[in-house]
């Protein structure tokens, strides 16, 4: 019975646990780049009342005789999945359409995003919107200039003064062994960890590394439906756990009657 106990409680914790991820999914449905969570269990050590025994002459074997001591949290896991573009037609709109990361620098510390939604600054260099510059050298455009462009390449162009076709610089994007290792850092950001791997630099569109969509949005990889499911289903088990726990306490309410 204080088995079955302490077996609900944990099966409370880790349902919990999955309906604040499955919370913070739905609250970031419309969050650009924004890539969604999911909880995985295990189960806890088992007591072994009785071991198993081999086959002999006259008798087979006996399996073992355990009893299990509730579930655990195995990992929360980030998908990475590509999510689905939305069309704005504002240049610097930006969607990797594949592998890779935009790497935006806040000072001399790099973080990684997938949310494109850049912009300009007084000075005419792209930031995002919390003014961290684009790349690891700023790409500036001139006031002067007359329009600009950013090609899938990721070559940032535009047309001066004179109508002449300059080149301002080049966004790279960024790839890593293990991307789902990432840690989520706040404001659509991701920093390196120690199970993600080095950054890799790369051109786009070139050694397994995206293009760059302009004029395009990557929305939020979490899929409503999916997640209504899953929250029903994390409700329903949380429901059960709570079950557990009462059946146990009532009981040991009767042995504690039995004095009487």
């Amino acid at each position: 019975m204080l088995r079955s106990m302490y077996s609900g409680i944990s099966g409370l914790k880790n349902f919990q646990t999955k309906l604040d991820v499955i919370g913070n999914n739905v609250a970031n449905v419309n969050t650009f780049g924004f890539k969604k969570g999911r909880t995985t269990f295990s189960d806890q050590i088992s007591q072994t009342i009785a071991g198993a025994t081999a086959p002999g002459d006259t008798r087979g074997g006996v399996n073992a005789k355990q009893v299990g001591l509730g579930a655990s949290l195995a990992s929360i896991d980030t998908i990475a999945t590509q999510g689905s573009m939305q069309n704005t037609g504002r240049t610097l709109d930006l969607a990797i359409s594949g592998n890779g990361y935009f790497q935006v620098m806040d000072g001399d510390t790099p973080y990684y995003t997938r949310a494109g939604n850049f912009y300009l600054d007084q000075a005419g260099t792209i930031v995002n919107s919390e003014g961290l510059i684009l790349g690891e050298t700023a790409i500036t455009i001139p006031q002067e200039a007359q329009s600009f462009s950013i090609g899938a390449d990721g070559k940032v162009t535009y047309v001066d003064a004179e109508g002449e076709l300059q080149e301002a610089g080049e966004i790279q994007l960024v790839t890593f062994a293990n991307p789902e290792g990432l840690t989520k850092a706040g404001s659509n950001l991701f920093r390196v960890s120690g199970n993600s791997g080095e950054p890799e630099p790369k051109e786009p569109g070139v050694d397994g590394a995206g293009t760059v969509q302009s004029g395009f949005l990557e929305m939020s990889n979490v899929d409503l439906s999916e997640e209504f499911t899953e929250m029903i289903v994390a409700q329903r088990a949380f429901q059960s756990n709570t079950r557990i726990i009462t059946t146990s306490d009532e009981i040991l309410q009767e042995l504690v009657n039995l004095k009487r």
